[in-house]
């Protein structure tokens, strides 16, 4: 073990008990002390939480609230193998965004009337959609855009493979079929179960993804208004790929805004919009030079280290917080010096990968496991392609297209939704693109749109001679499919077809049972 890269054999450091882990991983003492310096930070930020009197009663009202003893343990296990530059960027990145949520939790604490707050607390409060932009509040900076969906469902997963069991088992025990995707159904769950914190004026929903979606907002919408919160409904067009339908998109864009200011009396500020503009146009330009590095043979911005920052900053942030855009020129500096060195960050790349379909949120990590087991480098994965064309900063009609455009091109939405092209055309463009010799391709098995392609992607990869790894989830429950049972997938693929030997093979059978 040393501060090289693949010096440690991370397999062995699995306790398989109740310990989870036998020690922190040595990375040399330079970095190992920067990682424990960046642990004890968040430790910190994690005390600091809790010495606000309503996050306490937070904590022990919501029964979701327990997941995030895991904030720690989330960040270590992403950071996995990583030293040197890529493990700063890992923890910048994650730890702004910790901090980001640890913000959106104290304020949603704040004027929660479950937590003894008056509805008048939160008249400056615009609740959205767990899965929704956020864009069109940027026009509104004396209004606060709020997901409580974010804080109790989409993160909590992310710490903790067990969240959804309860609020799964509450909304099937309610008549909802068990096949429906998870993420929705676990929302609808926690507002039956009376774990929905109730505050805002008012709330946007959009038809994000799927039918489920739907089904699920209209479970949210129902108790929303049930305490006195209009909902307005932003009906994106689903064939966002064709011009015809970008006035309407454009409409509904302006119906929005005109719900807003006459629920809560604010009047839509162009000048705050176009200053997060900037910052919006910022990100993209920055995550563009990032990808364009990855097309070379020394990535450094990858995976783990691009997949849920990139997410968060697209849609929660959109330029709202001037932190993220500082922290991406940041991570340029970073990533461009190691990228001019050489820096790899394993210490053998076999295979370059796109990671496709929906993802398993209760294993994000797995690609830093595939990265460090088999060297199977993952470029990037589907949700972090959404759109990177720059916006207005000045004209305010296109403005309005351009907020029209970023919910049409929503994470995830902008793939399921669009026709044909969107999800197999520029997949195999992709892999021209960034010279991928393989896919994996995550098969949500409760996840109607790309299920049903199953066949088309087989035939097409088998006709591009592009390596196809199909990997199975249940998105947010890990009963139906284990964590073994994701890496078995790629397991089996790599000595079965490919015929080859794991980089490190203490990590190709670990037990990792009590991982939080």
């Amino acid at each position: 073990m040393g501060k090289a890269v693949g010096s440690e054999k991370l397999g062995k450091l699995y306790d398989g008990k109740m310990q989870v882990f036998k020690r922190r991983e040595w990375r040399g003492l330079r970095d190992t002390l920067y990682d424990y310096w960046r642990w004890l930070k968040i430790m910190g930020m994690l005390s600091a939480f809790l010495c606000h009197p309503k996050n306490i009663k937070g904590f022990f009202r919501y029964r979701w609230m327990i997941n995030y003893l895991a904030v720690p343990m989330m960040i270590d296990k992403h950071a996995r193998g990583l030293r040197g530059p890529q493990l700063r960027i890992c923890r910048m990145e994650y730890d702004l965004v910790a901090s980001d949520v640890a913000q959106l939790l104290t304020a949603i604490f704040k004027v929660d009337q479950n937590l003894g707050a008056k509805p008048e607390a939160s008249a400056d409060v615009v609740l959205v959609d767990e899965n929704e932009m956020t864009n069109i509040l940027c026009g509104f900076p004396n209004l606060k855009g709020r997901s409580w969906e974010t804080v109790s469902c989409y993160v909590a997963v992310l710490l903790m493979q067990d969240a959804a069991y309860h609020y799964l088992d509450v909304v099937q025990e309610c008549g909802l079929p068990g096949d429906v995707c998870p993420m929705p159904a676990m929302e609808a769950g926690v507002c039956i179960d009376g774990d929905m914190p109730v505050f805002g004026k008012c709330a946007v929903q959009c038809n994000t993804t799927c039918d489920g979606s739907l089904l699920g907002n209209g479970v949210i919408s129902r108790a929303l208004e049930r305490n006195g919160i209009p909902v307005f409904q932003l009906a994106t067009p689903l064939r966002h790929t064709e011009p015809g339908v970008q006035e309407y998109a454009a409409q509904e864009i302006r119906n929005a805004i005109k719900f807003i200011e006459d629920q809560t009396g604010e009047k839509f500020d162009w000048d705050a919009y176009f200053e997060c503009a900037k910052r919006v146009n910022i990100g993209a330009r920055e995550c563009t030079e990032w990808l364009e590095m990855t097309k070379t043979d020394y990535p450094q911005i990858i995976g783990n280290n691009i997949l849920l920052y990139r997410e968060t900053e697209y849609m929660a942030i959109s330029g709202k917080v001037a932190a993220f855009a500082k922290t991406d020129v940041e991570i340029t500096k970073l990533a461009r010096k190691a990228w001019e060195n050489k820096t790899m960050l394993a210490k053998e790349y076999r295979h370059r990968a796109v990671i496709w379909g929906v993802q398993s949120q209760f294993y994000t990590d797995i690609l830093a496991w595939m990265l460090n087991c088999w060297g199977i480098l993952p470029l990037f994965d589907m949700l972090t392609m959404v759109s990177l064309d720059p916006i207005s900063e000045d004209d305010k009609e296109q403005a309005i297209y351009d907020m029209a455009h970023q919910y049409e091109n929503m994470i995830m939405r902008n793939r399921t939704h669009g026709g044909y092209e969107v999800l197999l055309d520029d997949l195999w463009r992709y892999c021209d693109e960034y010279r991928a010799d393989m896919v994996i391709l995550w098969e949500h098995i409760s996840c109607k749109a790309l299920d049903g392609m199953h066949g088309l992607f087989e035939e097409q990869a088998r006709e591009k001679g592009i390596h196809l790894v199909w990997v199975n989830h249940q998105l947010f429950d890990s009963r139906v499919v284990p964590r073994v049972s994701l890496r078995q997938d790629v397991n089996r693929y790599m000595r079965n077809v490919l015929n080859e030997e794991p980089i490190d093979p203490s990590l190709e059978e670990i037990d990792d049972t009590n991982l939080w």
